[in-house]
Protein backbone atom coordinates (compact mmCIF):
# COMPACT_ATOMS: atom_id res chain seq x y z
CA UNK A 1 0.00 0.00 0.00
CA UNK A 2 0.97 3.74 -1.06
CA UNK A 3 1.98 5.46 1.83
CA UNK A 4 -0.72 8.42 2.83
CA UNK A 5 -0.21 12.01 0.87
CA UNK A 6 -0.71 15.53 2.64
CA UNK A 7 -1.32 17.78 -0.18
CA UNK A 8 0.08 22.02 0.91
CA UNK A 9 -3.10 24.54 0.24
CA UNK A 10 -2.72 26.72 3.31
CA UNK A 11 -0.24 29.08 1.71
CA UNK A 12 -1.19 33.05 0.99
CA UNK A 13 -0.40 33.12 -2.57
CA UNK A 14 1.50 36.26 -2.38
CA UNK A 15 3.53 35.76 -5.60
CA UNK A 16 0.00 35.09 -8.03
CA UNK A 17 -1.87 37.99 -6.68
CA UNK A 18 -3.64 39.44 -8.38
CA UNK A 19 -5.34 36.09 -9.24
CA UNK A 20 -5.40 34.89 -5.10
CA UNK A 21 -7.10 38.72 -4.24
CA UNK A 22 -10.47 36.25 -3.76
CA UNK A 23 -9.28 32.68 -3.99
CA UNK A 24 -6.96 30.33 -3.01
CA UNK A 25 -4.13 29.59 -5.49
CA UNK A 26 -5.06 25.63 -5.04
CA UNK A 27 -8.09 26.84 -7.05
CA UNK A 28 -6.64 28.67 -9.83
CA UNK A 29 -7.05 26.56 -13.08
CA UNK A 30 -4.56 25.75 -15.23
CA UNK A 31 -5.62 24.55 -19.16
CA UNK A 32 -9.36 24.49 -17.30
CA UNK A 33 -8.58 22.36 -14.27
CA UNK A 34 -7.65 24.03 -10.62
CA UNK A 35 -4.01 23.20 -9.31
CA UNK A 36 -5.58 21.66 -6.58
CA UNK A 37 -7.59 18.75 -8.77
CA UNK A 38 -4.67 18.16 -10.50
CA UNK A 39 -2.86 17.36 -7.28
CA UNK A 40 -5.68 15.23 -5.87
CA UNK A 41 -5.70 13.37 -9.93
CA UNK A 42 -1.81 12.37 -9.28
CA UNK A 43 -2.63 11.17 -5.65
CA UNK A 44 -5.02 9.09 -6.39
CA UNK A 45 -3.42 8.04 -9.58
CA UNK A 46 -0.48 6.98 -7.55
CA UNK A 47 -3.21 4.94 -5.25
CA UNK A 48 -2.06 6.54 -2.05
CA UNK A 49 -3.88 5.15 1.30
CA UNK A 50 -5.73 8.34 2.36
CA UNK A 51 -5.03 12.21 1.44
CA UNK A 52 -5.12 14.93 3.51
CA UNK A 53 -5.20 18.87 2.23
CA UNK A 54 -4.58 21.75 4.83
CA UNK A 55 -5.93 24.86 4.45
CA UNK A 56 -5.83 28.34 5.90
CA UNK A 57 -5.90 31.35 3.10
CA UNK A 58 -9.54 31.54 1.89
CA UNK A 59 -10.02 28.02 3.43
CA UNK A 60 -13.78 28.21 3.29
CA UNK A 61 -13.52 27.71 -0.63
CA UNK A 62 -11.10 25.06 0.01
CA UNK A 63 -13.71 22.98 2.22
CA UNK A 64 -16.71 23.55 -0.42
CA UNK A 65 -14.56 22.61 -3.11
CA UNK A 66 -13.63 18.97 -1.60
CA UNK A 67 -16.90 18.74 -0.44
CA UNK A 68 -18.22 15.17 -1.03
CA UNK A 69 -14.68 13.63 -1.57
CA UNK A 70 -12.67 11.33 0.03
CA UNK A 71 -10.49 13.81 1.33
CA UNK A 72 -9.50 15.02 4.97
CA UNK A 73 -8.55 18.42 5.72
CA UNK A 74 -6.29 19.57 8.30
CA UNK A 75 -7.43 23.17 9.43
CA UNK A 76 -5.36 26.01 10.14
CA UNK A 77 -7.59 28.92 9.73
CA UNK A 78 -6.25 29.53 13.47
CA UNK A 79 -1.95 30.16 12.28
CA UNK A 80 -0.59 29.23 9.10
CA UNK A 81 2.07 26.50 9.87
CA UNK A 82 4.20 26.52 7.13
CA UNK A 83 5.21 22.90 5.78
CA UNK A 84 6.80 21.49 8.58
CA UNK A 85 4.06 23.23 11.47
CA UNK A 86 1.29 21.55 8.84
CA UNK A 87 2.41 18.20 8.40
CA UNK A 88 2.76 18.24 11.82
CA UNK A 89 -0.32 19.04 12.67
CA UNK A 90 -2.00 16.39 10.15
CA UNK A 91 -0.46 13.06 11.69
CA UNK A 92 -3.32 12.20 13.41
CA UNK A 93 -5.03 12.13 10.34
CA UNK A 94 -2.01 10.69 8.08
CA UNK A 95 -1.81 7.83 10.37
CA UNK A 96 1.52 6.58 11.36
CA UNK A 97 4.64 5.31 8.65
CA UNK A 98 6.44 7.44 6.02
CA UNK A 99 4.30 10.32 4.56
CA UNK A 100 4.41 11.51 0.69
CA UNK A 101 4.07 15.21 0.23
CA UNK A 102 2.86 17.37 -2.79
CA UNK A 103 2.82 20.92 -3.48
CA UNK A 104 -0.20 21.77 -5.93
CA UNK A 105 1.44 24.74 -7.38
CA UNK A 106 3.39 22.85 -10.19
CA UNK A 107 2.38 21.26 -13.51
CA UNK A 108 4.07 17.80 -14.17
CA UNK A 109 4.57 15.92 -17.75
CA UNK A 110 5.94 12.49 -17.60
CA UNK A 111 5.62 9.66 -15.11
CA UNK A 112 3.49 9.94 -12.02
CA UNK A 113 5.84 11.55 -9.89
CA UNK A 114 4.36 9.80 -6.30
CA UNK A 115 4.70 6.35 -8.09
CA UNK A 116 8.28 7.20 -8.72
CA UNK A 117 8.98 8.46 -5.43
CA UNK A 118 7.31 5.19 -3.91
CA UNK A 119 9.91 3.20 -6.40
CA UNK A 120 12.82 4.39 -5.57
CA UNK A 121 12.38 4.80 -1.73
CA UNK A 122 14.32 2.19 0.82
CA UNK A 123 15.49 2.23 4.22
CA UNK A 124 18.49 4.42 4.13
CA UNK A 125 16.52 7.05 3.28
CA UNK A 126 14.41 9.55 6.28
CA UNK A 127 13.67 11.75 3.02
CA UNK A 128 13.26 11.05 -0.39
CA UNK A 129 12.53 14.39 -2.56
CA UNK A 130 11.52 14.59 -6.02
CA UNK A 131 13.96 17.04 -8.33
CA UNK A 132 14.43 18.94 -11.47
CA UNK A 133 17.40 19.76 -13.36
CA UNK A 134 17.24 24.13 -13.09
CA UNK A 135 17.62 24.16 -16.99
CA UNK A 136 14.66 22.44 -17.53
CA UNK A 137 12.61 23.96 -14.34
CA UNK A 138 10.57 25.68 -16.36
CA UNK A 139 9.02 29.47 -14.97
CA UNK A 140 11.84 28.91 -12.17
CA UNK A 141 12.97 32.14 -10.85
CA UNK A 142 16.86 31.49 -9.60
CA UNK A 143 19.29 28.66 -9.31
CA UNK A 144 19.10 25.45 -7.84
CA UNK A 145 18.43 24.17 -4.69
CA UNK A 146 20.35 20.74 -4.34
CA UNK A 147 22.92 18.59 -5.46
CA UNK A 148 22.98 14.85 -5.79
CA UNK A 149 26.16 12.51 -5.45
CA UNK A 150 26.27 9.08 -6.86
CA UNK A 151 24.27 7.20 -4.94
CA UNK A 152 21.30 9.79 -4.67
CA UNK A 153 22.61 11.41 -1.34
CA UNK A 154 21.43 15.72 -1.39
CA UNK A 155 23.42 18.55 -0.40
CA UNK A 156 22.48 21.94 -0.20
CA UNK A 157 23.42 23.91 -3.68
CA UNK A 158 23.71 22.73 -6.96
CA UNK A 159 21.93 22.44 -10.35
CA UNK A 160 18.51 20.47 -8.64
CA UNK A 161 15.77 22.22 -8.16
CA UNK A 162 13.12 20.80 -5.66
CA UNK A 163 10.33 19.65 -7.27
CA UNK A 164 7.33 19.83 -4.76
CA UNK A 165 6.85 16.20 -4.10
CA UNK A 166 8.53 13.85 -1.18
CA UNK A 167 8.64 11.71 0.92
CA UNK A 168 9.42 11.40 4.50
CA UNK A 169 9.69 9.63 7.77
CA UNK A 170 8.04 12.25 9.90
CA UNK A 171 9.22 11.36 13.51
CA UNK A 172 12.05 14.06 13.80
CA UNK A 173 8.77 16.47 13.46
CA UNK A 174 8.37 15.90 17.24
CA UNK A 175 11.86 17.19 18.11
CA UNK A 176 10.94 20.88 16.80
CA UNK A 177 10.05 23.04 19.68
CA UNK A 178 8.59 25.77 17.49
CA UNK A 179 4.71 25.82 16.11
CA UNK A 180 5.49 27.38 12.72
CA UNK A 181 8.05 26.18 10.96
CA UNK A 182 9.53 24.59 7.21
CA UNK A 183 10.68 21.26 6.47
CA UNK A 184 13.60 22.79 5.59
CA UNK A 185 14.76 22.49 9.14
CA UNK A 186 14.11 18.97 9.05
CA UNK A 187 15.94 18.21 5.76
CA UNK A 188 19.25 20.04 6.89
CA UNK A 189 19.67 17.44 9.74
CA UNK A 190 18.83 14.66 7.28
CA UNK A 191 21.26 15.91 4.90
CA UNK A 192 24.49 16.18 7.88
CA UNK A 193 22.97 12.82 8.41
CA UNK A 194 23.22 11.29 5.22
CA UNK A 195 19.32 10.22 5.41
CA UNK A 196 18.15 12.28 2.54
CA UNK A 197 17.91 11.44 -0.76
CA UNK A 198 17.33 12.73 -4.77
CA UNK A 199 15.37 11.18 -7.67
CA UNK A 200 15.13 13.27 -10.99
CA UNK A 201 11.87 13.36 -12.16
CA UNK A 202 12.02 12.78 -16.61
CA UNK A 203 9.68 14.80 -17.62
CA UNK A 204 8.50 18.47 -17.71
CA UNK A 205 7.64 20.50 -14.74
CA UNK A 206 6.64 23.82 -14.56
CA UNK A 207 6.45 26.32 -11.17
CA UNK A 208 2.82 27.86 -10.96
CA UNK A 209 3.69 30.52 -9.05
CA UNK A 210 3.01 33.82 -10.84
CA UNK A 211 -0.07 34.61 -13.03
CA UNK A 212 2.86 34.77 -16.00
CA UNK A 213 3.97 31.38 -15.41
CA UNK A 214 0.19 29.53 -16.30
CA UNK A 215 0.75 30.34 -19.84
CA UNK A 216 3.87 28.53 -19.61
CA UNK A 217 2.37 25.62 -17.95
CA UNK A 218 -0.54 25.22 -20.35
CA UNK A 219 2.01 25.02 -23.05
CA UNK A 220 4.26 22.30 -21.58
CA UNK A 221 0.75 20.91 -21.33
CA UNK A 222 -0.04 21.32 -24.80
CA UNK A 223 3.50 19.06 -25.40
Amino acid sequence: MRPPLMIFAAGLGTRMRPLTDNRPKPLIKVAGRTLLDRALHAGRGAGVSRIVVNSHYLGDQIRVHLAGQDVAISDESDLLLDTGGGLRRALPLLGEGPVMTLNPDVIWTGPNPLIALCDAWDERMDALLMLVPVQRATARLGGGDFDMDEAGRITRRGDYVFAGAHIIRPERLSGISDQVFSLNRIWDVLISEGRAFGVVHPGGWCDVGRPDAIPLAEDLLDG
